[in-house]
């Protein structure tokens, strides 16, 4: 496995994540996952599953020291009091001690971010988390947040994958020695089907898939592909055997533009 280091933290480069995953399937696919050696694991307060992914994590007989779990703060629970409830609650759910990686889910406007970023930094020093950092924040919002956080913010988790352009957001993460994880990796499914990737694939024996998440590395990004198949998992972290060429890499970001965002909500941030 390969990793994305940054101020500290080491972040391996393959994740699970886990939006949508629910109840029994959630439990059996995380489980799966690390057994087929996944060792980074995704959630959210949101996304109502944390107590499976703790059960998963105790059932898989991983050591919990070999496995990176990040948790997500909900922009409601952005006040401080209501930002260390709630970390609890998760810690709670998730039976552990503590997360490797809390982060702050979405910008919150209504909420000084000063206010939150110390609430954050405070989970750290009282030992809930090993690392912080944010979701979904803007090149601005970063600059702002890195510069007012009392403790290193080591990433900034945002959608990228070939067909949205995130040239500046990855420059920023670049500049603020902060790694980029990419969540929707594979475009929701939709890279499977794209003959330039599939094309690349075929010169390495590799699916349109792993050429996508093997493109997102190469870059040191961080990417948590989502699956709700089992026979997925082993195909998403199967990329650590073959490289593309300084040509490959440039085709795939030339589909790259700034309209393929595929998450975009109303309380969304004004994007890059």
């Amino acid at each position: 496995m390969q990793f994305v280091e940054a101020k500290g933290a080491r972040i391996p480069a393959i994740g699970l994540g886990t939006w949508e995953l629910r109840g029994r399937t959630c439990a059996r696919l995380v489980e799966q996952a690390l057994r087929l050696g996944y060792r980074h694991i995704d959630t959210a307060q949101v996304y109502e599953n944390e107590r499976e992914v703790g059960e998963a994590l105790r059932a898989s007989g991983v050591p919990r020291n070999e496995v990176f779990v990040t948790t997500k703060v909900w922009s409601s629970h952005f006040a401080p009091h209501d930002l260390e409830r709630s970390t609890k609650e998760s810690l709670n759910k998730l039976r552990l001690s503590e997360v490797d990686l809390l982060l702050l889910h979405w910008p919150n406007p209504r909420v000084p971010l000063s206010e939150t970023l110390d609430a954050l930094a405070h989970m750290r020093k009282l030992g809930m988390t090993r690392h912080i950092g944010v979701s979904n924040f803007t090149v601005g919002l970063m600059e702002e947040a890195t510069a007012r956080c009392p403790a290193p913010l080591v990433c900034n988790q945002v959608e990228y994958h070939p067909y949205l352009d995130q040239t500046r957001v990855r420059e920023a993460c670049a500049r603020l020695e902060m790694a980029l994880v990419a969540y929707s990796p594979i475009a929701k499914g939709r890279v499977r089907k794209d003959e330039v990737l599939a094309g690349i694939g075929r010169a390495h024996g590799k699916s349109a898939t792993q050429v996508c998440l093997r493109w997102l590395v190469q870059q040191s990004v961080s990417a948590i592909p989502r699956t709700s198949r089992l026979e997925r998992l082993s195909e998403n972290i199967g990329i650590f055997d073959f490289e593309l060429s300084e040509a490959e890499m440039a085709a795939i970001a030339a589909m790259g533009g700034r309209d393929g965002r595929l998450t975009d909500f109303g309380f969304s941030p004004k994007w890059d």
